[in-house]
């Protein structure tokens, strides 16, 4: 076992991950009704041989072959001379045979038919397919918000998985192409392990109905407590007014996109200045696109805490740009000079291509000075 554990190691093998949830006991359930068939072959093959050794005389293995031939109807014939009350048996044998024969046909019709057991094995192949997901989005709900957020993960090569209850789910993810999905309330327990929320990277819950979203919301935070999880998930959801953007908030969310205001700015936006109305498509919503903005908290032990921005050096040792900082206190400075000085806990807003934004956020998390410096 040692030298097999050390040839895994050498040659990076990984066992496929499994589901939190297993199935098999739900498909034990539906075949309870298989359990009489199954009983009266045995008690068919026990008679059948015993009787073949007490009327002709057969050997043991010759008693147990001929039941078995005669009982299954494959017309293979007699192995030895069977007696009139032998054949008599015979018959009988082949009468019984016949109806457990049809019984059993006629259960696992009917257990088809329902389409139970199919839909358990089918969701057991999916369970599969989710536990290898790793920062995955969970996504509530099937609706037209719904379709237009998968559409721009699967731009950006996001695993996700959509939860929705109603039965025509299994329709919807055949025509819109979800690669992993669940039919499932989506605040219940069992879904969150089903989802493999342990090792996603968050929740969007965009329903239309506000309770939805509150109890999905609350399941996931008590779902993070219960299970002790190392890291937060961030929870979007949709809210219509104000008052629910804040209520969601309070509740849990990280972040709370309200559908109307959205649309009254951009809006605005276009009033305002019409030269500008593709802005967004262009640069920050197009998966093809180079650069990238992204928003990194400077920790407290950073070497860079209590520095002027231009001692930093980030442009020229990373090739981003600050664009904006945002202070401890909320405030926002766009286009920061060199000599504002960064303080802890501080945001960043940095524009780059998403390899130099990771080599910064490493450089900022580091607590002695980088020997880069040196060569600026």
């Amino acid at each position: 076992m040692n030298l097999l554990n050390r040839i895994r190691n050498f040659i990076h093998w990984e066992s496929s991950p499994k589901p939190d949830v297993k199935l098999l006991p739900e498909i034990y359930t539906h075949l309870k009704a298989f359990r009489l068939p199954l009983i009266l072959t045995v008690i068919t093959m026990m008679i059948g041989s015993i009787g073949f050794v007490v009327i002709d005389d057969f050997a043991l293995m010759d008693a147990i072959y001929q039941t078995g031939i005669t009982f299954t109807t494959v017309g293979f014939g007699e192995i030895a001379p069977v007696s009139d009350a032998g054949r008599i048996f015979t018959i009988t044998l082949i009468i019984s045979g016949f109806a457990v024969f049809t019984s059993a046909i006629g259960i696992l019709v009917s257990e088809l038919n329902r389409g139970n057991i199919v839909a358990i094995l089918k969701e057991r192949r999916m369970l599969y397919n989710i536990a290898r997901l790793k920062k995955h989005f969970v996504v509530c709900y099937h609706n037209d918000y719904t379709l237009e957020v998968t559409k721009q993960l699967k731009k950006n090569h996001i695993p996700f998985v959509v939860i929705d209850p109603r039965e025509e789910i299994h329709a919807w993810a055949e025509e819109h192409n979800y690669p992993t999905y669940l039919k499932a309330e989506p605040h219940a327990e069992l879904t969150m392990l089903k989802a493999h929320l342990a090792s996603a990277k968050g929740l969007i819950t965009l329903s239309d109905s506000m309770s939805d979203n509150i109890a999905i919301i609350a399941s996931v935070r008590l779902f993070e407590k219960e299970h002790f999880l190392p890291r937060p998930y961030y929870v979007i959801s949709s809210a219509e007014s104000i008052s629910d953007v804040e209520k969601l908030k309070k509740l849990g969310a990280d972040t709370v996109v309200s559908p109307t205001k959205l649309t009254a700015q951009r809006v605005s936006a276009m009033a305002a200045r019409p030269d500008m109305e593709n802005l967004l498509e262009e640069f920050l919503y197009q998966s093809d696109n180079p650069l990238d903005m992204e928003e990194i908290v400077v920790p407290k032990y950073s070497w860079a805490v209590l520095k002027k921005l231009k001692e930093t050096h980030i442009r020229q040792i990373t090739n981003t740009s600050v664009i904006g900082i945002t202070k401890k206190d909320g405030k926002f400075l766009s286009m920061p000079k060199g000599d504002v000085l960064i303080t802890s806990e501080c945001i960043l807003l940095i524009i780059g291509t998403q390899k130099d934004i990771n080599i910064t956020k490493d450089l900022l998390r580091q607590r002695d000075k980088p020997k880069e410096l040196k060569f600026v």
